[in-house]
């Protein structure tokens, strides 16, 4: 609030008070996001801005048949939240270390948003791999995270404006949380028919960025319809 003097009285007493007055230059709070526990049936639960619909489908590649399910929403600001999984055929995931997943969604975000990486690191998630990584482009900015479970993807994403921000963007990466895991997949022998399958997930035709994971420009959500444009 800015302060103003408002002289009252008449001149000989030299009277005066002092009231508020609003300040145009003071800084609108951004609001606080209510977020909203889901569990989904694919066992994992997660805070969401809303209660998205799932939408679930599959997908054929030479090894088998990729089971993909995602939940997409904005919130009141634009902010989209995303979270999506793959479930690949176990012998797929046994061929291929995950860090084969995780460039493939890389590549795959990447590619459509034709955006460039800012950073990455490896993370882990109840003691299963992950990667995190940043990527900019002119639809926005994306943080996004890969955690191989099982023979599952999961892939989390925020896009955002970068001029504003996502700051509760950590509550949603923080708040995933698996329900009775799979064991991880042991890689399978050299020699064997499954380490020579050559079905990794870029071989298949459906890396982590194509399946199930769309980034938000094709999910009819951008930054720039989302009242979020960058200036």
């Amino acid at each position: 609030m800015g302060l103003a003097c408002a002289t009252t009285g008449s001149s000989t007493s030299g009277g005066s008070t002092v009231e508020e007055v609003p300040n145009e230059n003071t800084p609108t709070e951004r609001p606080q996001i209510q977020f909203q526990k889901i569990t989904a049936p694919e066992g994992f639960s997660v805070q969401l801005p809303g209660q998205p619909e799932a939408q679930r489908g599959k997908v054929s590649i030479p090894g088998g048949e990729v089971q993909t399910a995602s939940w997409a929403i904005n919130d009141i600001t634009g902010v989209l939240y995303s979270i999506s999984t793959l479930d690949y055929p176990e012998k797929v995931v046994s061929a291929h270390p995950a860090a084969a997943f995780f460039n493939e969604g890389k590549a795959g975000l990447v590619g459509k948003l034709n955006g460039t990486v800012k950073s990455e690191e490896d993370i882990t998630l109840q003691g299963y791999p992950g990667k995190s990584l940043t990527i900019s482009s002119d639809s926005g900015e994306v943080r996004a995270q890969n955690f191989l479970v099982g023979p599952r993807l999961y892939t989390l994403l925020v896009l955002y404006n970068p001029s504003i921000g996502a700051p509760q963007a950590d509550q949603f990466f923080s708040s995933l949380e698996l329900i009775n895991p799979p064991p991880s997949i042991s890689p399978a022998p050299k020699g064997s028919a499954a380490g020579d399958g050559g079905t990794p997930a870029g071989d298949a035709g459906t890396p982590a960025g194509d399946a199930g994971t769309p980034p938000a420009t094709d999910a009819g959500t951008p930054a720039t319809d989302a009242g979020t444009s960058k200036k």
